[in-house]
């Protein structure tokens, strides 16, 4: 007699109860407001390795005290290994460092309009790659959902750079330094969340944990890197806090708090679902900056606002179903 496989500790079937659902709304408003925090509050002379250092740090502090107040934080002293912390945190901290420098590559040799369209491909390489890693599998209407989010972004890209300039780079330069990289970091985007997700779900990794880990491997990848950047020239000939205000706390914290929700997120709803967040918090930005600058959301936007309701709506509605095979 033939038995059907036992779902795994992330079937696509389990619905995210109340907890988690807080966590996806905060993580979209986090996601939406931060553009507009850190236009109004960080300066241009701040140093960019300098604040994205400091953020790191705020994530790790701020994990420290949620495990803490769990009381779970001297059972995983106790039980923390560096094998384990770099087999759970280790590569995906590396694959995010190379991802982000992919991607600063990239945001300099295309426009945004192409660069935020080619970015939005993540969300199939991260379905992706929690097929190849946690066997989840999509349904039909699933993969319609997600169909749905990638044409909501699209129209959120070109509402978005509608009115920047092409890029005046030659064809090769714009191939190669340009959609190669952000195609790559892609793909590796896609490759970290399901990592984190297996890290977590299979290995039972605790998110908090791994925040802290993945934070000092970063941050230590970024110091490293500090030695012949520019920023690192900057840091050493202005200080570590050029340029800062106590207003640069606000964006800093912020960020911090939206890398620990991201760890949450990840952990109990999965990286596709995190891409659905992404998206939505497009049209989180456009409110806010229509509240707070007066600038209207564009005609893509409200063509948009729909089509994420809608494939949100029936991704959560037609998850997959194991059939089971009888004798």
């Amino acid at each position: 007699m033939a038995t059907a496989k036992p779902k795994g500790p992330a079937s696509n079937s389990d619905k995210p109860d109340g907890k988690v659902w807080l966590y996806l709304v905060l993580l979209t408003l986090q996601y939406g407001a931060q553009p507009l925090l850190s236009k109004r509050f960080i300066r241009r002379e701040v140093i960019v390795t300098s604040s994205v250092l400091a953020c790191e740090a705020a994530k790790v502090i701020g994990a420290l005290i949620l495990l803490a107040k769990e009381g779970t934080l001297l059972r995983m002293y106790k039980e923390w290994t560096l094998v384990g912390s770099l087999t759970a945190s280790g590569l995906p901290a590396a694959i995010y460092a190379l991802q982000n420098s992919l991607l600063q590559i990239s945001y300099k040799n295309l426009d945004s309009l192409t660069f935020s369209m080619l970015n939005q491909t993540k969300l199939f390489f991260t379905a992706f790659f929690t097929y190849l890693i946690l066997r989840q599998k999509q349904s039909v209407q699933q993969l319609g959902a997600l169909f749905l989010l990638i044409v909501a972004a699209v129209l959120l890209s070109i509402g978005e750079g509608s009115s920047s300039g092409s890029s005046g780079n030659n064809h090769d330069q714009i191939l190669f330094h340009g959609i190669v990289p952000v195609l790559v970091a892609s793909v590796l985007s896609g490759l970290a969340s399901a990592l984190c997700q297996w890290a977590s779900q299979v290995k039972k990794h605790i998110s908090y944990l791994m925040t802290v880990e993945m934070s000092i491997i970063g941050s230590l990848c970024m110091l490293a890197s500090t030695y012949k950047s520019p920023d690192g020239e900057a840091i050493r000939r202005h200080g570590f806090f050029h340029g800062w205000t106590l207003l640069t706390l606000i964006p800093v914290l912020s960020n911090a708090v939206g890398g620990i929700l991201v760890g949450l997120v990840t952990s109990h709803a999965g990286g596709v679902k995190k891409g659905f967040v992404i998206v939505s918090a497009l049209l989180v930005t456009a409110l806010l900056q229509f509240i707070f600058d007066g600038k209207p959301p564009s005609l893509y936007c409200l063509v948009s606002l729909p089509l994420v309701i809608t494939s949100i709506s029936i991704y959560q509605k037609y998850p997959f179903k194991v059939k089971r095979k009888e004798a």
